[in-house]
């Protein structure tokens, strides 16, 4: 078959096929169209709330559109690059995400021209550049990490393929102090897809965390098969997230947060949100989605420029309104 663009009525008739049970093999049959042309299709064009043919329609107008506009710095490309600037998306992901959706083909030195020619005429977009800092560490000393935690599993006895990130379904968990350490979140990151979760915690006890972090994990319970925790006291009551998620726990080595660096790394992308001196009992719920919306939505270079929500939930993000 020759490629040619799906029409507005085929995409209809995609998602009219889906809901009737059809996998993209049917569907591209019954359309008589190549299998790659649908599942490109649904890759591209499925937001979170799935597959809907006005959006997808007007998606590929936009690619369109923007493709033949080359790699000219348009008005409309330009109001692009300040709504995903604005999501603290580098200019690196800027491109990368223009590219893979909109079709618009520009170098990241010229997202950077942008910003700086809004910085001159008063503009704020620069305030949105994630400057270099040192890296991200986490302060020990609030818990008493002098005592033991019962029945932990090293980090060493964990399965090798954990290391590789070749599969989804292992994670790594922390926690991110407050101010004057009276207030405390719970982070949990996916090691493949960087998929994060957010826990704000009540109080500070084991217990307390534990149950909170069974109450904000369970949806996702079939994407556990491993948990690497920081080795403080906070997550002694590991044996009953154990057996709420069916997961097993390893707990790294004391202040080697080397082995859980992609955790890590993540607290530090947090602290662009929440910084140092936050006092996390005055952040909502609602705020903390938000961060992890952002996190989660954001195009990762180390993952080819998808997002965690592609690769784990298989969801694409939408970013730019129309």
């Amino acid at each position: 078959m020759n490629y040619r663009q799906l029409t507005e009525n085929e995409r209809y008739q995609i998602q009219v096929l889906m809901k009737a049970g059809h996998d993209q093999q049917a569907i591209a049959a019954l359309l008589e169209r190549h299998p790659a042309t649908i599942s490109r299709e649904l890759r591209r064009n499925t937001g979170l709330r799935g597959y809907r043919p006005a959006q997808a329609q007007r998606l590929s107008s936009r690619r369109r559109q923007a493709a033949t506009k080359a790699c000219k710095l348009t008005a409309e490309v330009g109001d692009w690059i300040r709504q995903l600037v604005r999501q603290e998306l580098s200019p690196a992901q800027v491109v990368a995400y223009l590219r893979r959706r909109c079709g618009v083909c520009l170098h990241h030195e010229t997202v950077y021209r942008f910003i700086y020619a809004d910085q001159a005429n008063g503009g704020d977009l620069y305030q949105h550049l994630r400057v270099a800092s040192k890296p991200y560490r986490k302060r020990y000393g609030h818990y008493d990490r002098r005592g033991r935690i019962p029945n932990r599993t090293s980090i060493h006895e964990r399965p090798a393929v954990v290391d590789r990130r070749t599969r989804l379904g292992d994670w790594e968990g922390d926690t991110v102090m407050g101010k004057n350490r009276q207030s405390t979140l719970l982070t949990v990151v996916e090691r493949k897809s960087l998929y994060t979760r957010i826990i704000k915690l009540a109080g500070k006890q084991a217990e307390q965390l534990a149950e909170a972090a069974v109450a904000g994990l369970h949806k996702l319970k079939r994407f556990f098969r491993t948990l690497t925790l920081d080795n403080g006291l906070e997550f002694a009551a590991h044996e009953k997230l154990a057996d709420a998620l069916a997961v097993d726990v390893y707990f790294a080595d004391p202040y080697a947060s080397w082995q859980r660096g992609i955790n890590e790394n993540t607290n530090g992308l947090i602290r662009q949100y929440f910084p140092k001196g936050t006092d996390f009992n005055e952040v909502s719920q609602a705020e903390i989605d938000h961060v992890m919306d952002r996190l989660n939505s954001r195009p990762r270079q180390t993952r080819g420029y998808r997002t965690p929500n592609e690769i784990l939930l298989g969801q694409s993000t939408e970013l730019l309104t129309a």
